[in-house]
């Protein structure tokens, strides 16, 4: 192998090290997010709010929104409620998140009111 061979792996070398370094950088980053806001829960409400502007559409222009558009909106409601459900019960993101916010000190509301009782 000439040197020049060697010099080239080398820089290979190091510029797949610098990415391994700053994809896990990234990783961290997204891991951090997400124990706040899952990334499901967060695209999940981006495409209901993308529902709720089809529909204001509609309406803007005088016009009611179509069957499929409040059908699509309807499902966008009750699964709504069944990932909250899933995120506030049986130490899901939000409750674990909530459990946080009580134990600290100025809230402005009361987060140990969905909090499960000890026991229960």
């Amino acid at each position: 192998m000439s040197d020049e061979d060697t010099a080239y792996l080398k820089n290979i070398a190091r510029d797949i090290q610098s990415l391994k370094s700053q994809l896990s950088q990234v990783i961290t980053y997204m891991h951090d997010a997400e124990s706040e806001v899952p990334e499901k829960i967060r695209r999940f409400m981006m495409y209901m709010h993308d529902v709720h502007d089809t529909m204001n559409f509609y309406r803007e222009t005088g016009q009611e929104a179509p069957s499929h558009v409040k059908i699509e909106a309807e499902r966008c409601d009750d699964r709504y409620r069944h990932l909250l459900t899933e995120l506030y019960t049986d130490g899901g993101t939000f409750e674990k998140v909530r459990q946080e916010m009580s134990k600290q000190p100025g809230n402005r509301w009361d987060h140990t009111r969905l909090l499960p009782k000890s026991g229960e």
